[in-house]
């Protein structure tokens, strides 16, 4: 096992409710490549290496394989429920019964309650898994405002509930943020974006910072293993440019740029 770092040491960032967060989490996304199985081996090794933060989704197809690792983890005392900072997400096709897909993913994290909840992507646009690029569902709805806010009341109502402290978005663009921020009762704790050395959205990332709202950068690495669907013959990682061959080195280099900005990089388990 790797060196366990003290959670205590690793900075943090403040959310709007005054909860402080860990800078450093870990992502679930396992793409096409990587079994439940090892993403879940994964977290049970970064739990025990001091990891605190995860960023979960159900449409990452391995909640219950985590939730598993999780409970070992609080009935061998490991870590507490409390010491968590456990993120998830609702998918595309269950917009409509919001509430639903998250109990869904409370019962299969097995965390009793979720601490930030987000909308994975701002439209119902949802395809089959394991699909190819070619493929349309003659469902699909693109994105209105009246539909999000829909969706967005019945995020709100999570953290009356109290199934989730904090509410967010996901893969928004500037104008979509204003189109909704100034209707939302409860206004998004955290907006996740891709962000890394090479693709740093600043425009986006100073909008959210001033509109008093928490960055979570995801593929902060580039996302080299994404499946090949997902790629363009010109799309390039951080960690495969010519003076940026080292892992360590360009982990290094995107920890510190969400350090320095103070964004939650998510580093993911492959």
């Amino acid at each position: 096992m790797a060196e366990f770092i003290d959670p205590a040491l690793v900075p943090k960032v403040t959310l709007p409710s005054g909860e402080q967060v860990p800078c450093v989490g870990m992502g679930t996304f396992g793409s096409d490549r990587v079994s439940a199985e090892d993403v879940s081996a994964a977290v049970a090794g970064a739990v025990r290496c001091g990891y605190r933060m995860f960023d979960c989704a159900a449409c990452y197809g391995n909640e219950a394989e985590i939730g598993q690792v999780f409970q070992e983890a609080f009935e061998e005392g490991v870590v507490e429920r409390k010491d968590l900072f456990i993120m998830t997400k609702v998918w595309n096709d269950m917009h409509r019964d919001v509430e639903k897909a998250c109990r869904k993913s409370i019962e299969d994290l097995k965390c009793d309650y979720v601490d930030l909840y987000f909308i994975h992507w701002p439209f119902p646009n949802y395809h089959a898994p394991g699909c190819d690029v070619d493929s349309r569902n003659p469902d699909s709805k693109p994105f209105t405002v009246e539909r999000f806010m829909k969706t967005w009341r019945q995020m709100e109502r999570l953290v009356d509930m109290g199934l989730t402290k904090h509410i967010g978005m996901s893969n928004m663009t500037i104008p979509k943020l204003e189109a909704v921020l100034p209707l939302c009762r409860i206004k998004p704790a955290a907006i996740e974006m891709e962000l890394h050395p090479c693709f740093q959205q600043p425009e986006l990332f100073d909008y959210c910072r001033a509109h008093g709202i928490e960055v979570v950068g995801f593929c902060p690495i580039g996302s080299p293993e994404r499946p090949e669907r997902d790629k363009m013959p010109e799309d390039i990682a951080d960690i495969e440019l010519p003076e940026q061959r080292h892992m360590v080195y360009i982990q290094q280099l995107s920890a510190l740029n969400g350090l320095y900005r103070e964004v939650l990089p998510q580093f993911h388990s492959l």
